[in-house]
């Protein structure tokens, strides 16, 4: 009896080993096979820029069931580039991040069985909205989206800079709320063309002119003034 324990401890003890080194394998196959830095780099900027091109150029296509395939699937895409294995990327989405790719999954689904051109236009506004939340569940349970992106290059930030990274989250809030407002807008009463022109440009330069002026707040004003108290 004894001697078939042991065998049977030894032979657990060798599927578990086995098991370890698959897993393991699995892995290293999974580095292997991810592209290289900078690919991914140009990957990722080029799944964000295909976003508000494909917006600007709506206007001409005259197809919303093709563009609401395309939506859905450069949502996926965006969320697995650049980071390993499909399977790994959606282990790395939080509970927010799935509810904002369930709403964004579940509207270009509609566009593509709907064919409905209204729908279309007001996907940028759920945009706006899947924004705002992300970023507002981070103000509710912290650390703030801002502080997370700071914390990146420096990641001992100080209790003023954690105050700071707070407000300016609270400022994107504040835009996507607008934005996704005036978005909605232009898709109920603006025309094809300027419905486009707003949501695929203008809200884009809206936003850059938003990161130029935070940024040059930042070194002119708040960097400044913090070095001043340090000192005193």
């Amino acid at each position: 009896m004894q001697a078939e324990h042991s065998c049977s401890g030894v032979q657990d003890t060798a599927a578990a080993g086995v098991e370890v080194k698959a897993e393991a394998e699995a892995e290293d196959l999974a580095l292997h096979i991810k592209p290289p830095g900078w690919l991914r780099v140009v990957l990722q900027v080029a799944l964000k820029v295909a976003y508000p091109l494909m917006i600007l150029c709506a206007w001409r296509w005259d197809s919303p069931r093709y563009i609401g395939a395309a939506l859905f699937a450069l949502l996926w895409l965006q969320r697995w580039a650049g980071t390993g294995t499909f399977a790994t990327s959606l282990r790395q989405l939080t509970a927010t991040d799935w509810y904002v790719a369930g709403l964004l999954s579940c509207a270009s689904g509609a566009i593509v069985l709907s064919g409905s051109e209204l729908l279309l236009h007001l996907y940028p506004s759920l945009v706006n909205l899947g924004l705002l939340v992300a970023f507002g569940a981070t103000l509710a349970h912290g650390p703030s989206m801002i502080e997370k992106f700071a914390r990146m290059s420096n990641p001992e930030l100080g209790e003023h800079a954690v105050r700071y990274t707070r407000r300016v989250t609270q400022m994107w809030c504040v835009f996507f709320t607008l934005n996704g407002a005036f978005s909605a807008y232009t898709a109920l009463f603006w025309t094809r063309a300027a419905w486009s022109l707003y949501n695929g440009l203008i809200a884009y330069v809206l936003i850059g002119v938003l990161l130029v002026g935070e940024v040059g707040w930042r070194y002119l004003v708040v960097l400044p003034r913090a070095a001043r108290l340090e000192a005193a």
